[in-house]
């Protein structure tokens, strides 16, 4: 089943209309992803943009793959990126702990699942999804940790610390190796969870990519190579220096330019937030610089550069030459990181989620100040997973999916209020209203006597509402402990369907279903997820 998410809490404005209005926000992005009459000219466009590396890419993806043995869809997939008729789908994310949350992986089966369905439609050409590890980001905090549903069917944080102060600047998180630390991460996972048939096959994954020394962006890349080789994603590593000096014209021109690329991005967002609002805080510079202490924003100082909190200065001869000596120190922020995947890659579709699809709409004017097709932007798929078990428990109380996507308080009350012989906030409403009426007459009648009595009047009316709100409270509160197994069924629903008030997909880890359902559960989401429902989907396990 489906549900418009509309209907789900914490939508934003701009996300919704485009997703259901788009000619609301057409003049931020270019195409509608839902007309794909318009894909053809969309690719003919990536497809005429000159490209002279790409015979280059295709060297360098292979030898990113040196330490693999990939399938031979991804290898063909590697070959077709020398080839002008090759489009690339792609999506990306951060480098999170053990894959971070579970909409990564749902990212990731909608650009595979959407190049197949594009090369069904398409026969002049071939497309290729791209995964773009995000290696670049320096958000250690945003990385370190995942959640895991324990024994007790509780949501626990589990969270790799290296040691170091919280606030020291660690570089890029792709190139920041674990210690033996990650070890303690492992055996948590290990002891909290419950032990099952599948238990030790989950763990073995783990421990193959997670241990002493390897980096962020080497587990990373070897979890999701073992789940989504087969199909030919390409994981392509943006941090590796012979991409980076692919990359030099971009950042040259950003360095040379950045007053008027950044008063264009400014425009665009100003003009959003007259309707809506601007996802990403525009910076002066879209770069950042990495050295030995770290990575660094630069800004510009007068006539010169500088890194942001560092004292440390640079004339614009003094980037460039570093540039042209070290172009492996330099890194894209989150606006520019777009242009720079799209100069490398000929992106014609990029698998965004929500805030992605939000921030999209503040760079628009750079494509075409660097002279490159804007991509479309197609949604990638949103789900909750509901197991049978809890299936069972929203039967039981006459459930939809849908009502546990509202405030857990209102839920609790809609279920005892089915389940009691009384609903005691219209038994209470209706006696407040006649308690009311009747002390409006009393009121009336001593205002004949003294006018002077209308304020104690007054005052015991306030008091009786307080007692009777203290009386409604433990009325409430008899009601609840009456109906504790129902609360406490309920209870353990929403930790999985609605979770810290969150949607599961941004909560949930995959460990939790490998281990209790086994690795073909990433098949069988592969299998269930569709691409073109446009709605978040929930899938019955």
């Amino acid at each position: 089943m489906y549900i418009n998410f509309s209907d789900l809490p914490s939508q934003q404005n701009l996300f919704l209309d485009y997703m259901y209005e788009f000619e609301n926000v057409e003049r931020f992005y270019g195409t509608n992803f839902r007309d794909t009459e318009q894909y053809g000219k969309v690719f003919e466009s990536v497809k005429n943009t000159n490209r002279d590396h790409r015979e280059k890419l295709k060297e360098i993806i292979y030898d990113q793959y040196r330490d693999f043995k990939p399938s031979k869809l991804t290898l063909s997939n590697i070959d077709a990126m020398k080839s002008k008729n090759t489009i690339a789908v792609v999506t990306g994310q951060q480098l999170g702990l053990l894959g971070g949350p579970l909409y990564t992986f749902y990212k990731i089966i909608t650009a595979i699942k959407l190049a197949a369905f594009l090369k069904d439609k398409y026969h002049d050409y071939q497309f290729v999804p791209v995964f773009w590890l995000e290696g670049d980001d320096h958000d250690f905090d945003e990385v370190r940790s995942f959640n895991l549903m324990n024994k007790e069917n509780d949501l626990i944080k589990i969270q790799y610390d290296d040691g170091k102060p919280e606030d020291e600047n660690r570089g890029n998180i792709g190139s920041v190796a674990f210690n033996d630390n990650i070890n303690e991460v492992i055996k948590k996972i290990n002891d909290e969870q419950r032990v099952t048939e599948f238990t030790s096959d989950t763990m073995n994954l783990l421990e193959k990519c997670y241990y002493d020394n390897t980096t962020f962006k080497e587990a990373f890349k070897k979890l999701l190579f073992n789940f989504y080789d087969e199909y030919g994603l390409i994981l392509f590593d943006p941090q590796h220096v012979e991409i980076k000096k692919l990359l030099k014209p971009i950042f040259k021109q950003e360095i040379e330019n950045f007053r008027t690329n950044t008063n264009k991005v400014v425009e665009q967002s100003a003009e959003l937030e007259e309707i809506y609002h601007a996802q990403v805080k525009v910076k002066p510079i879209n770069l950042f610089l990495s050295d030995k202490s770290g990575r660094f924003l630069l800004e510009p100082d007068e006539e010169e550069f500088r890194l942001r909190n560092r004292r440390v200065k640079f004339t614009k001869e003094d980037i460039l030459q570093k540039l042209e000596d070290a172009p492996e120190d330099f890194s894209p922020n989150v606006l520019l990181r777009p242009i720079c995947q799209d100069f490398l890659l000929p992106t014609a579709l990029y698998v965004a989620g929500p805030s992605e699809i939000s921030y999209f709409a503040q760079i628009t004017p750079l494509y075409d100040i660097y002279n490159l097709p804007k991509p479309i932007i197609y949604p990638r798929s949103s789900i909750t997973i509901v197991e049978k078990n809890l299936i069972k428990i929203l039967e039981k109380y006459d459930l939809n999916h849908e009502d546990f996507f509202i405030e857990e308080k209102l839920l609790n009350n809609k279920v005892i209020e089915s389940l009691s012989e009384f609903n005691i906030d219209e038994m209470f409403g209706e006696h407040s209203t006649e308690i009311e009426l009747q002390i409006d007459r009393l009121k009336e009648k001593l205002f004949m006597i003294d006018p002077n009595l209308s304020g104690s009047v007054k005052k015991t009316y306030e008091k009786i509402v307080q007692s009777l709100d203290t009386l409604k409270s433990k009325a409430k509160s008899s009601q609840e402990r009456n109906h504790d197994t129902a609360l406490r069924q309920l209870d353990k629903a929403r930790n999985s369907i609605f979770p810290n008030n969150n949607l599961q997909e941004r909560e949930f880890n995959f460990i939790y279903f490998t281990n209790k359902y086994g690795m073909d559960i990433i098949k069988w989401l592969f299998n269930e997820l569709t691409i073109n429902k446009y709605e978040h989907q929930i899938l019955e396990l």
